[in-house]
């Protein structure tokens, strides 16, 4: 049986994992499993994502919409063809239909990870566990060309992302994710807590 995904890139620190990061991560490459967590989160969005929202609804990126205690199902799916590991999450927004965002983690090299969203457009970044949560540090924009990591100088206009996710029992997890630009600030966030409800 193959080892999860993000044993390798977590590394010596994957072991001592609390058990609800353990099961967030326990998909496995080229296999068919599914990990399902659902929550709540509350959505703000303000400058550019809020003046460009038809963009980002275009590109497929974060919901472009201020909301609280958002009903939220998020899939990590494998797939027998690939080593990704795939998000594929539904934002159950009270005002609007369901918002689905979805996007794919690909390894580059140890804990040096890419998110790659729709048009190859994707966040690379630093997967470290410290201070006892998960830490995704900001490593700048790709343009993922077939295969090629190009990076594209779009932190000047998009900022810096950077998300946490903090254990609270053997189920149960915090989560944030914020884009901060030295112009405007936080200008955008997502944030709550999610649980498992299905394992792979």
């Amino acid at each position: 049986m193959n080892d999860p995904i993000f044993k390798n890139i977590f590394g010596e620190a994957w072991e001592s994992l609390p058990p609800v990061i353990r099961k967030h991560y326990a998909n496995r490459s080229y296999t068919d499993d599914l990990v399902t967590v659902g929550g709540k989160l509350d959505v703000m969005c303000a400058g550019p994502i809020k003046a460009l929202w038809p963009l980002f609804v275009f590109m497929g990126s974060v919901p472009p919409f201020s909301e609280k205690e958002v009903p939220v199902t998020v899939n990590f799916q494998s797939a027998r063809d690939t080593q990704a590991f795939h998000f594929n999450r539904v934002f159950n927004f009270k005002t609007r239909k369901p918002y689905a965002f979805r996007s794919r983690m690909v390894q580059i090299k140890d804990n040096d990870i890419v998110e790659i969203m729709r048009f190859g457009i994707g966040w690379r970044m630093l997967y470290l566990w410290e201070n006892g949560r998960v830490i995704l540090k900001h490593k700048g924009y790709i343009l993922n060309w077939f295969g090629h990591y190009i990076p594209v100088p779009l932190t000047f206009i998009l900022g810096k992302g950077h998300a946490e996710e903090i254990p609270v029992d053997d189920d149960t997890f915090d989560m944030f994710v914020e884009m901060t630009h030295p112009w405007w600030g936080k200008f955008y966030e997502y944030k709550g807590q999610f649980k498992v409800i299905k394992e792979a």
